[in-house]
């Protein structure tokens, strides 16, 4: 069940929300299972290691046979959904993807998700550094984040890249895109999309502008 949180990053102000409590060295996390005949302790420490621990409420003895696949039975079926169920919604709700490299693409992230309720979403199993952000009212799309080559873009270079795909309006097209900058939205419509390069070229204030923009054009 920790590869749940393989290529994902807690946020401090989440844990804080959902319950955890700050300790040295990271956060703690404690709630009763299975009928409250046990006491499930997660740790989450300040480099986003998880560690969990499931103790008898009455004797304080550590449980494992929830951890062991070969073990059967009701009861330990029961202590092992409950314990599942307690860390996918901590994954859920506490932590976010962490597969991109640039600042620039984390903190657009970042900002969808303070400024829209945003989160990433990674649509394709094949491309699991690619994500869309998309309205939460609307549902539609008004960014992509995407990992391709440079040579993608029209380059002379295979050198991986992340870039965001935004929305503009269709007359603006040719004012927008220059070719060098911000270039013909890649695998989008190009009357509708632009590409930029996530290389810090375009100021990251200047980015979260556009984004705004290619926001509120996403809403039919």
């Amino acid at each position: 069940m920790l590869s749940l949180f393989q290529r994902k990053k807690p946020t401090a102000d989440r844990l804080v929300e959902y319950g955890f409590e700050r300790q040295d060295g990271g956060f703690c996390y404690r709630t009763r299972i299975a009928g409250e005949q046990f006491q499930l302790t997660v740790t989450v420490s300040d480099c986003g290691m998880v560690d969990t621990l499931v103790a008898d409420t009455a004797s304080g003895e550590a449980y494992v046979l929830h951890l062991i696949p070969d073990a059967v039975g009701a009861f330990v079926g029961r202590v092992r959904s409950d314990y599942e169920a307690v860390l996918a919604d901590i994954a859920e709700k506490c932590f976010e993807p962490d597969v991109f490299k640039s600042t620039q693409a984390r903190e657009l992230a970042e900002y969808a998700y303070r400024k829209y309720g945003s989160r990433l979403e990674f649509l394709w199993s094949k491309f699991p550094d690619n994500a869309v952000l998309r309205r939460i009212d609307t549902g539609k799309w008004y960014a992509a984040l995407l990992t391709v080559s440079r040579r993608k873009l029209g380059f002379d270079s295979d050198e991986s890249v992340e870039i965001i795909d935004l929305r503009m309006p269709r007359e603006q097209a040719e004012s927008i895109v220059d070719g060098r900058i911000f270039l013909p939205g890649y695998h989008m419509n190009k009357r509708s999309w632009y590409t930029v390069v996530l290389d810090n070229i375009v100021p990251t204030a200047e980015l979260i502008r556009r984004m705004g923009e290619s926001h509120s054009l996403a809403v039919r």
